[in-house]
């Protein structure tokens, strides 16, 4: 493969990646269904947990399934066409190459989400979109990184704490699963984001601080 080739290959899966991650299914929901911007309230956050807590139940499911799905078809894309075309791997084969594409995909999506164009750069926090990664990367991947996550968030009711170890675990995970450093150093980022995205929770966290998550 040329190099013109790779590089467009490449893009193709980030500016897609990055515009389905747009698509924030909070803000879409909240702004032009619900005629209430959920960043006008609460943490201000455009994810998961501030709609929940904002709205209730109300198409909270439509939050859930549109940034699991918006991810996962971002990481089917890249591993199509960065794993499959420039590499010639199969999708469900488990190769690094497969992976490396599903995080350039995921990431992408991540991006978008946290700091869509359209909506002025200010969206959620990739929580869901971060377990969408999760799940297409490995099934191992995803049941101890999510398995974590649930147990942390029933035990302190800290939506915030079990993403940020879930996103440490991530890079970890794959090391042992792949033993690829490209695809670690990917997964490093992912992670990065997600934790970063939280730093202000981390604070109320360390403080005693943080909201908890309540069940209506």
């Amino acid at each position: 493969m040329s190099i013109g080739f790779t590089i467009l290959i490449y893009a193709a899966v980030v500016v897609i990646s990055y515009f389905l991650g747009c698509c924030n299914t909070a803000l879409i929901l909240s702004k032009y269904l619900l005629h209430d911007d959920v960043r006008n309230h609460g943490s201000g956050n455009a994810g998961l947990t501030n709609f929940y807590r904002v709205f209730g139940k109300k198409k909270v499911l439509w939050v859930i399934l549109g940034d699991l799905a918006k991810a996962v078809i971002s990481c089917i894309l890249g591993g199509l066409l960065i794993g499959g075309v420039l590499h010639g791997a199969t999708l469900g084969g488990g190769s690094p190459e497969v992976a490396l594409g599903k995080l350039v995909g995921g990431i992408a999506c991540m991006l978008g989400h946290s700091f869509p164009c359209m909506f002025g750069f200010k969206g959620g926090k990739g929580v869901l979109c971060g377990a969408g990664v999760i799940i297409c990367m490995d099934w191992r991947i995803a049941l101890i990184c999510l398995g974590i996550f649930a147990i942390l968030v029933a035990v302190t009711r800290w939506v915030s704490l079990g993403s940020m170890v879930a996103s440490i675990l991530f890079p970890v995970t794959c090391w042992f699963i792949y033993r690829s450093i490209p695809v670690v150093l990917l997964a490093c980022v992912a992670g990065a984001l997600i934790v970063v995205r939280h730093k202000d929770n981390a604070k109320r966290i360390a403080k005693g601080e943080e909201n908890k998550f309540e069940f209506h």
